[in-house]
C-alpha cells in the first residue's frame, strides 16, 4: 500500500527517472525534461542529447493516470534504446487510448488542430468527384454523402488511399493520377476508402480493428476484385 501511494504522487519526471533506472540500471540517470505539446494527435517523442532526456508528449495525455504515464515512459525509453516494448505497458497504454472518452477527445482535437493538405479532386487524368459519384450509385444506392475528396500532395506507393474521419476526407495518392494507371485500380482504391465510411474502425479494448470481417466481405463485392488488385500490383511494379 505504501508503494502504491508513493507511485500515485510521483511527478512525471520522477516516473521517467524510475523507469529509466529500471531499463538502464547501470547508466546514470540523465537530466529529464518533460514538455507537453499541442500536437494534433496523441503523439510523443523522446530524444537524448547532451545529457538531457527530452520527452515531448501531447497535452492530450497530460491528465492521464500515473499507470498510463508509466506505461508510456516504458514504451518511449525502450524505443530510445531500440528495445522491444513491454507487452504489459503496451496493453495499459492502448487500453487508455481506446477509451470512448479519450477517443472522442482525440477526434475533436484532431479536427480543431490538424490541417489536411491535399490537391483538388480534379486530377490530370482522373476526377475523384466522378469516380465517387459512379461508385456511390453502383454500390451505395447514391445515398452516401460525399466527404471532402482530394489527391495527396506527395505521391506515395505505400499509402494509396486514406480516409480521415476527423476531417471527413478521402485522399488518394497522386501516384494514381497517371496516364498509365488502370482505371479499375483507381476505382478499387476509392471503393476501399468509401467502405471506411460504411464500416467505421472498431475499438475493442486492446485492439483497433480497421478492416472488420464485414468490411472485407463488402470489399469482395467489387466487380473483378481479383483483377483490380492484380492491375494495381502490376502498375506499382512498373514504378519500381
Amino acid at each position: 500500500m505504501q508503494v502504491e501511494t508513493a507511485l500515485f504522487f510521483e511527478s512525471t519526471q520522477q516516473i521517467y527517472a524510475r523507469v529509466f533506472a529500471s531499463v538502464k540500471p547501470r547508466t546514470p540517470i540523465p537530466q529529464i525534461r518533460i514538455e507537453f505539446k499541442q500536437y494534433a494527435n496523441a503523439n510523443s517523442r523522446i530524444t537524448l542529447k547532451n545529457g538531457i532526456l527530452l520527452i515531448q508528449i501531447s497535452d492530450l495525455l497530460q491528465s492521464a493516470p500515473s499507470p498510463v504515464q508509466e506505461a508510456l515512459a516504458n514504451i518511449l525509453i525502450r524505443k530510445l534504446y531500440r528495445r522491444e516494448a513491454d507487452a504489459r505497458a503496451l496493453a495499459v497504454y492502448r487500453r487508455y487510448l481506446n477509451r470512448v472518452d479519450v477517443r472522442r477527445t482525440i477526434h475533436l482535437v484532431k479536427n480543431q488542430r490538424g490541417r489536411k493538405q491535399l490537391r483538388p479532386p480534379q486530377g490530370q487524368f482522373f476526377d475523384l468527384h466522378q469516380i465517387f459519384d459512379s461508385l456511390n450509385v453502383e454500390f451505395f444506392s447514391g445515398l452516401m454523402a460525399e466527404p471532402r475528396l482530394g489527391w495527396s500532395v506527395r505521391p506515395s506507393r505505400t499509402t494509396l488511399g486514406h480516409y480521415d474521419p476527423s476531417h471527413h476526407t478521402i485522399i488518394l495518392s497522386s501516384i494514381l493520377d497517371a496516364e498509365d494507371a488502370p482505371e479499375i485500380a483507381v476505382r478499387y482504391v476509392m471503393f476501399h476508402e468509401m467502405l471506411h465510411l460504411r464500416h467505421p474502425t472498431e475499438h475493442r479494448a486492446l485492439r483497433r480493428c480497421v478492416h472488420t470481417p464485414a468490411f472485407k466481405a463488402d470489399e469482395r463485392q467489387f466487380p473483378d476484385f481479383t483483377e483490380a488488385k492484380a492491375a494495381l500490383k502490376r502498375f506499382l511494379d512498373l514504378l519500381r
